[in-house]
């Protein structure tokens, strides 16, 4: 390949993520590097439409940008642009997706990019089906001998007897992002509000044990055998429990949490978060990248959170803070994610 490798860009969406998933993207627009990428962005709105623009700046839902849709035929890889009536295409070496939540980490667009056959940085689609679900991703990391929390599944408007739970419990939809929908249920008389909340977000809903411990989490990057594992970092609490991106302003901190980055645990214990994310990492398919958050128990037990396989990187997100803790700016990060996928496809 000659000149600046042409970089699809897709933030945005329609999923209840859409506004960390801007933020993210404006971060990237900070960090990528000009001499070699030069980008394409492309907005979706909460409504679904594609659109060519400038950037993510505050205003680009509202800007000119022209209709823009990923095309599915292999015989024109690339951006097909509506302009004066007509459709013209614009080839791309590689496609970032900067989206989070449902439609970005579920393996829908995942499954455009399959098809489109343009190269694309993160997980691919078995991976992001496994991750998005819960449920899924504690059976398989379970039966690769990772510890995960005991739960039950409730789909539809399945009546739940409350008498036969052991509280506290959480009660959080099995296919959303963040904590959306998550919520501690301590009595049998808070039960029915936690479903209800649950279920705005999906129908299939879990209701799992609360986990003791520490929560810690993992940022890691790479495919295969070859992972660059970040610092490990530890949500202190003052109060309740950790609902991320549900901050009014989460530039400016959380009420209850402040992530400590490396975590101030044992180098041990350290040692051993970083392995189980590891394996938890390969048992589930990832590749690219992806955040693994656990529980760190008292008697040293890691257990299995949630995997987030296209993370925050905004300027206060996890990921990019335990890579550079590390010694991976995010500059770096954006640029073996792309390496990655185009050595993947022989490119």
């Amino acid at each position: 390949m000659t000149g600046r490798l042409k970089v699809g860009i897709l933030f945005g969406g329609c999923s209840e993520e859409h506004a960390v998933s801007v933020k993210s993207a404006r971060e990237v627009a900070r960090n990528l590097a000009a001499a070699k990428y030069e980008p394409f962005y492309v907005g979706i709105t909460r409504s679904g439409v594609w659109k060519l623009c400038d950037g993510p700046d505050e205003d680009w839902e509202n800007g000119d940008g022209r209709t823009a849709v990923l095309s599915p035929d292999r015989s024109t890889p690339g951006l097909l642009v509506l302009a004066d009536g007509k459709y013209e295409t614009i080839g791309l070496d590689v496609v970032l997706p900067v989206l989070h939540g449902k439609f970005g980490e579920d393996g829908a667009v995942q499954g455009l990019l399959e098809l489109s056959g343009i190269p694309y940085a993160g997980c691919d689609v078995p991976s992001s089906v496994l991750c998005m679900d819960k449920s899924l991703a504690y059976l398989v990391a379970g039966s690769s001998g990772i510890a995960t929390p005991n739960f039950r599944i409730v789909t539809g408007g399945e009546p739940v007897d409350a008498h036969g739970l052991n509280y506290p419990v959480f009660v959080k939809p099995a296919r959303s992002g963040s904590s959306f929908g998550v919520g501690k249920v301590s009595c049998e008389a808070d039960l029915p509000e936690a479903l209800e909340s649950a279920r705005r977000y999906d129908t299939k809903v879990l209701i799992e044990e609360a986990v003791t411990g520490k929560e810690v989490g993992c940022a890691v990057l790479g495919d295969g055998r070859y992972l660059t594992v970040g610092e490990v970092d530890h949500i202190a609490l003052s109060h309740g429990f950790f609902r991320i991106h549900q901050e009014s302003a989460p530039e400016c901190g959380s009420e209850n949490s402040t992530p400590v980055v490396p975590a101030d645990i044992p180098p041990d214990e350290r040692a051993l978060v970083r392995e189980t994310a590891q394996a938890v990492y390969r048992a589930l398919g990832c590749r690219g990248l992806s955040r693994v958050d656990m529980f760190l128990k008292d008697d040293g037990t890691v257990v299995l959170n949630e995997v987030n396989t296209l993370p925050g990187l905004t300027s206060y997100s996890r990921f990019p803070r335990m890579m550079a803790a590390a010694g991976l700016p995010l500059a770096e990060v954006i640029d073996r994610l792309l390496s990655s996928a185009l050595e993947r496809a022989g490119r």
